[in-house]
């Protein structure tokens, strides 16, 4: 009797019970640890930014302030953003001055002289007609993203519809053409310009900025669909065909 294994051994019972407990604890504290950093690192990075790009404006800004009118001359410290609000302060004063009969005249006089230089013309036109096409108030520049085929049938990216293609490479095409902006991840900022024909073209309800958000984070921020469920059920996209394969008899 007394070889036999006592199968009413507490001991035996309770010693794998620490070890599911230590599990458990260690998951629990990476969890944590990484719900921290998801918690703080947007945040962190979102003031770090905003507060180097307002220091770099108040660096450039304030010495341009003549010392009786900066308050930073009668204060025993600085004050963070007043180069910031001053430039905002300025650039209102000079779109009302602009708006004006003598700011028309001057931007006038002054895009006349532009003219007549040769390489500084060429990039105040091309930078005039970008601003102007983005801040237009009924612009869609950049407002509307797309779904399109590349770099080849089956394959699909994300990008924005920055208008209708007219002029010269319209005027080639047969088809009607939309310019479309293909961004690269994870910087947006660069990318390709292509000429698509409508046809070819998925526009989508996300907006830009969910657009935006999908392309910096590789897709793992994804939009939720806004369509009506019936739409949903209804893919747009047609699957590409496979191609036949050749096989050669051995």
């Amino acid at each position: 009797m007394n070889d036999m294994p006592d199968d009413d051994n507490p001991k035996d019972s309770e010693t794998p019970a620490p070890k599911i407990h230590k599990r458990s604890l260690a998951a629990r504290l990476r969890n944590y640890f990484l719900t921290g950093i998801i918690v703080t690192a947007p945040i962190s990075i979102t003031l770090y930014v905003s507060w180097q790009f307002i220091a770099f404006v108040d660096r450039q800004v304030t010495p341009l302030i003549p010392p009786n009118y900066n308050p930073e001359s009668y204060l025993p410290f600085g004050l963070p953003g007043l180069g910031l609000l001053v430039m905002v302060l300025m650039l209102m004063l000079i779109g009302a001055l602009a708006a004006g009969f003598i700011g028309r005249w001057f931007m006038r006089a002054s895009e006349h002289l532009l003219a007549r230089m040769p390489v500084v013309r060429t990039i105040y036109s091309a930078l005039k007609q970008v601003f102007e096409t983005v801040f237009a108030e009924k612009s869609k520049a950049f407002r509307e993203v797309v779904l399109i085929e590349y770099p080849r049938k089956g394959i699909w990216v994300l990008g924005f519809a920055t208008g209708s293609t007219k002029g010269e490479v319209q005027n080639i095409i047969e088809d009607e053409v939309v310019n479309v902006f293909l961004p690269t991840t994870p910087n947006p900022t660069s990318g390709f310009l292509l000429f698509l024909p409508r046809k070819d073209v998925i526009f989508l309800t996300m907006t830009v900025e969910e657009g935006v958000k999908m392309v910096i984070s590789a897709g793992v921020v994804t939009p939720p669909d806004s369509r009506p469920e019936a739409e949903q059920m209804h893919p747009l996209a047609p699957c590409a065909p496979e191609e036949p394969t050749s096989r050669t008899a051995s």
